[in-house]
């Protein structure tokens, strides 16, 4: 597996972390749905098998850990509202299927990666902050944040930090803006679809 976290924040979004079983760990409700997904994505890797094997066995964790409605509305911006419902739920299956598909394409194996979640839960207004730190074999280990909203009464992902500063969704509205702004949301349903079948390559 390629180890690349700077990745994750390019128009690409190629999504590069690797975890160890941390749930029994996460005493804090919004640390939860982390050490979950953390979970998931090894078990992914260890299994190791097609890109389409990967990405049934990682879909349903990334629905529970991500609120997957409003990080597409986030990562889109104020253009959210001008866009007919129809091609809003569109976006939020193409954003869905891009997310599985970049998360089943990077966690292709496991060779003594590990997650460490820290227990200090930040809180962030009405968010909170979840810190990890990737535990490369011989390398430095790299800093990554998750905010999580509740959503139901459930702690939910949103957006994710890489070294603490630089925002996903950021980097993602970035990308999707010029999209937007060129084709509306036909065009960027579209782009969401390239990047999801070139993860599937």
């Amino acid at each position: 597996m390629t180890i690349g976290f700077a990745r994750l924040f390019t128009p690409a979004l190629c999504i590069v972390a690797v975890a160890v079983p941390l749930s029994a760990e996460a005493a804090d409700p919004a640390a939860v749905p982390v050490a979950a997904l953390d979970d998931g994505l090894l078990s992914i890797m260890k299994a190791g098998g097609s890109v389409a094997s990967r990405s049934a066995a990682i879909g349903p964790v990334v629905d529970r850990a991500f609120d997957l409605p409003l990080m597409t509305r986030l990562a889109i911006g104020p253009s959210w509202t001008g866009i007919a419902p129809a091609d809003q739920q569109a976006l939020i299956a193409a954003f869905r299927r891009m997310t599985i598909g970049q998360y089943a394409r990077n966690f292709d194996g496991w060779s003594g990666e590990s997650f460490t979640l820290d227990p200090k839960v930040q809180t962030r207004g009405g968010d909170r902050l979840v810190r990890t730190t990737l535990n490369i074999p011989g390398k430095t280990g790299e800093t990554l944040s998750y905010r999580l909203r509740q959503n139901g009464g459930a702690w939910k992902i949103i957006d994710v930090f890489y070294r603490n500063a630089i925002s996903q969704i950021a980097t993602r509205r970035a990308d999707f803006a010029g999209v937007l702004a060129k084709g509306g949301a036909k065009a960027l349903i579209a782009h969401l679809d390239a990047l999801a079948t070139k993860s599937a390559g």
